[in-house]
């Protein structure tokens, strides 16, 4: 089956390369980590995404049932979710990432949380109470036109809706649990070592232009 840009539905989707080597974020993530990470779990939501989505996409004689449809959209939910967020959290880490956001993003922090070390201490606290997977998210409320700290669950649950993510830690114990074991709070301090904050900030510019 094809899409109307002429690819086929189980192409819509791939996982995407990493913008630098695997063992480039080491120590705080190793090359073993991100192998598996990426590889392998990523790799599986984007697989599972595009059969989800070529199943829901069948011709009319051969549509699912209605208790199928309904098992259908909720896997490509949780799938396609894993896919976007992990898409982003390869965007929220640079080999030269770490230190102190630019005068500009840091003022919009300061705006919502006070001083940057405050953001940082609220998603890391966020990742250390999660309870089973999921996710500390930065996202923009375009209405309130503000920044918010949210939890996302597994890939899909707890979404402010119309909120875009800017900036995501990955709280599944995949992400962490070769290194850090149990200990996810040191996972999360250690992620602000190589948190690209030159990344986030393009992403912010780029919805504060677009409302």
């Amino acid at each position: 089956m094809t899409t109307r840009a002429g690819t086929t539905t189980s192409e819509i989707y791939t996982l995407p390369d990493l913008r630098y080597d695997p063992a480039a974020l080491q120590p705080v993530v190793s090359s073993k980590t991100m192998e598996l990470h990426h590889g392998t779990h990523h790799a599986a939501y984007v697989k599972a995404a595009n059969q989800l989505s070529e199943k829901l996409a069948a011709p009319s004689g051969s549509a699912p049932s209605d208790d199928d449809l309904s098992h259908l959209t909720r896997a490509l939910s949780f799938n396609l979710g894993g896919h976007r967020l992990h898409s982003l959290f390869w965007e929220s880490m640079s080999p030269s990432g770490g230190g102190s956001p630019s005068p500009e993003l840091n003022s919009y922090v300061e705006e919502f949380f006070g001083p940057v070390v405050t953001l940082k201490a609220r998603m890391s606290k966020t990742i250390e109470k999660l309870s089973g997977s999921g996710w500390a998210a930065l996202v923009w409320e375009p209405v309130a036109r503000r920044l918010i700290v949210t939890e996302i669950h597994d890939h899909q649950h707890d979404q402010i809706a119309g909120t875009t993510p800017i900036l995501v830690i990955d709280g599944w114990e995949h992400a962490y649990y070769l290194q850090y074991a149990a200990a996810k709070a040191k996972w999360a301090e250690a992620f602000w070592d190589i948190a690209d904050w030159t990344a986030v900030e393009a992403r912010l510019d780029g919805l504060l232009h677009r409302s």
